[in-house]
């Protein structure tokens, strides 16, 4: 017997998950905090014109190393910028560079992921392919993090470009593996194997079942890996491996500030130190709220607590 959908069916199941939403939000504040934090950023980043009182780029010899003061509210770093400007430009490039690097991580990790999980144990040519695609990935992950980043930076040449690419070579085992895992559970499903003996291409069944039904996982991890990139993003540029002065970043900030720090200048590497910390905490709790979300279980046991 067919099911025919009621005409308010559609907006219940989206008023359902509304509600789930602000009830998960309302037993843990730090998921709300961490909202904020996001759309702030977000909102800073795209308005920064609005609110920066100072040009991010100029530079007066005669302010050097101003403390906090009017109206340099952040004060001014060894070149004369003022850093409370510099700041909310910042984002802009941090963003830019953590979100286009974990999404292009994103595409890969789903590509190789869903071939390596869709083709696993076939002992074909095919097969074949699957286990160089994770000994592949293997072999990215037997580098710390750090090391590998570097290593892709020193090899392309510094550049914003270069640290795109790091981000998502670093980052595209994650996804991988994770494709990889949610493909071998779910071409087990009846449906999927119906579709397979009915003679349906691999690439619809990976296109139209697969990947649809692993969004949820493949979201939250986008969640979390975006603050960490961001992190990746600053650590490298901290070093000189990354974003060059004086374009405002809040990594090669700090590293400009952090040498002025033992002469009791601490403002030029504190407030964008903590505008990073902020961001990255930000980022980490919508992730773990995505993570919850995500898994029916989680969300009763946390609404049920």
């Amino acid at each position: 017997m067919k099911t025919l959908a009621t005409p308010g069916s559609e907006n219940l199941v989206k008023n359902s998950k509304l509600n789930i939403f602000v009830r998960v939000l309302k037993k843990r504040p730090d998921f709300l905090f961490g909202y904020i934090i996001v759309i702030f950023i977000l909102f800073i980043a795209i308005f920064a014109p609005l609110f920066a009182p100072f040009d991010p780029y100029r530079s007066d010899a005669a302010n050097y190393l101003k403390p906090p003061q009017w109206p340099y509210i952040m004060g001014t770093d060894a070149t004369g910028m003022d850093v409370f400007s510099r700041v909310l430009y910042a984002p802009r490039v941090d963003l830019a560079i953590a979100l286009l690097g974990t999404l292009l991580s994103a595409f890969l990790g789903v590509v190789l992921g869903s071939v390596a999980g869709f083709y696993d144990g076939t002992g074909k040519v095919r097969g074949f392919g699957s286990s160089f695609i994770m000994r592949s990935a293997d072999v990215v992950q037997a580098f710390p993090v750090f090391v590998f980043a570097i290593a892709v930076v020193a090899v392309l040449g510094q550049s914003i470009q270069s640290l795109v690419l790091a981000i998502t070579f670093v980052n595209a085992p994650i996804y991988l593996r994770l494709m990889r895992s949610q493909c071998l559970s779910i071409r087990r499903m009846r449906y999927v194997e119906a579709a397979y003996i009915a003679g349906t291409p691999d690439i619809k069944i990976i296109t139209g079942h697969v990947i649809p039904n692993s969004i949820a996982p493949l979201l939250a991890q986008l969640s979390v890996n975006i603050g960490w990139a961001i992190l990746l993003t600053s650590a490298l540029s901290f070093i000189g491996a990354g974003v060059e002065a004086p374009t405002p970043e809040w990594g090669s900030m700090i590293s400009m500030g952090f040498q002025n720090i033992v002469t009791g200048h601490w403002w030029p590497s504190i407030f964008p130190g903590l505008a990073l910390a902020l961001t990255v905490l930000g980022f980490a709790l919508v992730g773990s709220s995505v993570e919850i979300l995500a898994d029916p279980v989680r969300t009763r046991k946390l609404l049920l607590s």
